[in-house]
């Protein structure tokens, strides 16, 4: 007797990480849903579905090989939305949800294009505003620094979209003919006293500051002050640096994937 399937897979296709959650099924429905086992792989330019089939064998044996009910997927790189799908297809009965146009989000957006909002940015706001309530900011730090602002009515009130911490370190060192690669850590003084030491800060702190400044002017902007919410692979680096308090939730996007296949079964 085939043993019932009892997990969801959650897949999240970042920009240069794609990240991986196994949830168990009777905790899905619960608000505050967290990952029994996480697993994460780069993300290449270009791959087959094979190839994500043999990824995903590999990644299972991580994750833990029980059968599965469902898959949902976010991805924010167009080209490997359908490869991913195809390949997820294999794993479960049923067929993998993708967030986007016609999934339920359970929030309004109040976006010019509902559609331009991205699948990683709706399940992180779904995730805060289902464990924190609203108002929320959620700040995600990846390729990308994202901003999602929750309003008081529980929307999604729109957000901000810079270049991430990693981004602006590589753009540095690749313009600028004599700036070296660094380490992506804050220097101990401000003031730097040798070239690396002076890009940290500039990177480092640059990026923190820019945080504060923008927390400051959505706070002014929402009228009232908000739970702040870091997430993203930059998160546990950055939180403690911030005039801000934050709360760091690496898995903050798996948790809002779990809950969006939730709220997308049929009664």
């Amino acid at each position: 007797m085939s043993e019932t399937p009892c997990h969801i897979l959650t897949v999240d296709v970042g920009n240069t990480t794609t990240r991986l959650g196994l949830f168990a099924l009777a905790d899905s429905a619960d608000k505050t849903p967290r990952p029994l086992r996480t697993c994460d792989l780069t993300t290449p330019p270009r791959i087959t579905a094979d190839e994500v089939r043999i990824q995903l064998v590999q990644a299972r044996a991580v994750l833990g090989d029980a059968p599965l009910a469902g898959t949902i997927l976010s991805c924010v790189v167009p080209a490997l939305t359908d490869t991913w799908r195809r390949a997820l297809t294999d794993i479960a009965p049923a067929r993998p949800l993708v967030v986007g146009p016609g999934l339920k989000s359970g929030m309004r957006l109040n976006y010019d294009n509902p559609s331009e909002v991205g699948p990683d940015r709706i399940a992180d706001a779904v995730a805060a505003r289902a464990i924190w309530g609203a108002p929320t900011i959620i700040v995600d730090l990846g390729t990308t620094t994202n901003v999602e602002v929750i309003d008081q009515t529980g929307a999604f009130a729109g957000g901000i979209i810079a270049p991430g911490i990693a981004l602006g370190a590589r753009a540095l060192a690749e313009a600028a003919a004599r700036l070296p690669q660094i380490e992506l850590r804050a220097p101990r003084r401000l003031i730097g006293t040798s070239t690396r030491s002076a890009m940290q800060s500039g990177v480092v702190f640059g990026e923190v500051a820019r945080i504060d400044g923008l927390l400051d002017g959505i706070v002014a902007e929402l009228g009232c002050p908000a739970p702040v919410i870091l997430t993203g692979g930059d998160a546990a680096r950055i939180a403690p640096l911030l005039r801000h308090d934050a709360t760091v939730d690496t898995d903050l996007t798996l948790r809002g994937l779990a809950l969006l296949w939730q709220r997308n079964q049929r009664a």
